[in-house]
């Protein structure tokens, strides 16, 4: 079996490693070929961070790159697509292009609020419906949480999985000591651009610093600055992620409560959890259904439960061991590569079978 993978990045780009590339080794074992095209090359990637944007030279290029690569996509027994392949294109030009072929979607956000919720009334009218046709004659439509999947089956899908996105438990050695010997880190991973919510809890951090003494570790946000909070700023590097996590106490997770969050699909919990700490997050989207309540973390939704579910956990780390080792169990389960990947093998032979 032969599939040609359209992924939006290459390696660099985190939805793609882990929603395409992580599982070509059990691919590979299982006999299937994968073919990789990305949209935006790790080189066009890093240069987006370096001066902001893409050129338009450059989006003229990797269009025409992936047309072409659309063009024969009916050489393939199947064509994986991560998000859209045509970001911004009619849906009956994308299936045009793909026509002949056995195609799957895969997303791990709301995307189709890009169109649908967009300020301009002429683009909501144009693309509004566009990801909702891509979907309904998709083969197979894989989603990372019930918001997204509950999207693909009113669209109409024919077969709609939902595929946590995960980790690779080889990655992640769980904490083995909650001493209270040391200042707890409190940790929050992401990016520049998602960093926004972290700040939203400022005054909960303030707050909470007069009551305990903590570090907040922020991971791949850039340059935070609270007055009055401890606060490490590192950047994030894939090598390094996994033991900067785990050398942490408690993993926090706040969101808004807006469509676009609704389709987030809470990989820092799994991150956490995985790492072998208990949580704190916003109880929205797939928050929801990762945690479990006085199980593996904590749900805040004021300011007020923010402040006292993190002064709760500062203050025992017996709790935070129970629930850290409950969350790592509850991963091993059901959130990790070993036991996903399969699955995915499983799913995409069915859809390419002609």
């Amino acid at each position: 079996m032969k599939i040609l993978f359209l992924t939006r990045y290459g390696q660099q780009g985190a939805s793609s490693r882990l929603r395409s590339f992580q599982f070509f080794p059990e691919l590979i074992a299982s006999n299937i070929e994968c073919i990789v095209s990305p949209l935006f090359s790790d080189a066009l990637l890093l240069k987006k961070y370096q001066v902001g944007s893409y050129s338009l030279i450059d989006l003229v290029q990797v269009y025409w790159q992936r047309i072409q690569a659309m063009y024969s996509s009916h050489h393939f027994d199947l064509v994986w697509i991560e998000k859209e392949a045509l970001p911004w294109f009619p849906s009956w030009f994308e299936k045009w292009l793909l026509r002949g072929s056995h195609y799957a979607l895969d997303f791990d956000d709301a995307i189709f609020h890009n169109y649908d919720l967009h300020n301009s009334a002429y683009i909501r009218y144009l693309f509004g419906q566009r990801i909702d046709q891509l979907m309904k004659d998709a083969r197979l439509v894989m989603v990372g949480n019930h918001y997204l999947a509950n999207r693909a089956i009113a669209a109409g899908s024919k077969h709609v999985e939902i595929i946590p996105t995960v980790i690779d438990l080889l990655r992640y050695i769980p904490k083995q000591s909650y001493s209270t010997a040391t200042t707890p880190i409190i940790v929050w991973i992401g990016s520049p651009s998602t960093a926004q919510y972290l700040m939203e809890l400022s005054e909960v951090f303030k707050t909470l610093a007069k009551r305990q003494p903590f570090t907040l570790r922020v991971i791949g946000g850039g340059i935070i600055t609270i007055p009055g909070v401890e606060i490490e700023s590192i950047p994030w590097s894939l090598n390094a992620e996994a033991a900067l996590i785990a050398e942490c106490d408690i993993g926090i997770m706040p969101l808004r409560d807006t469509p676009w969050e609704q389709g987030k699909c809470a990989y820092k919990l799994i991150q956490y959890m995985a790492s072998g700490l208990p949580t704190v997050a916003s109880p929205i989207g797939a928050n929801l259904n990762i945690t479990i309540e006085d199980k593996t973390g904590f749900f805040a939704a004021t300011d007020t439960d923010w402040v006292d579910r993190l002064e709760l956990l500062l203050c025992d780390a017996a709790l935070r061991q129970r629930l850290g080792q409950t969350g790592r169990a509850r991963i091993e389960k059901d959130y990790c590569l070993q036991q996903v990947a399969p699955r995915i093998v499983r799913l995409v032979t069915e859809a390419g079978l002609h």
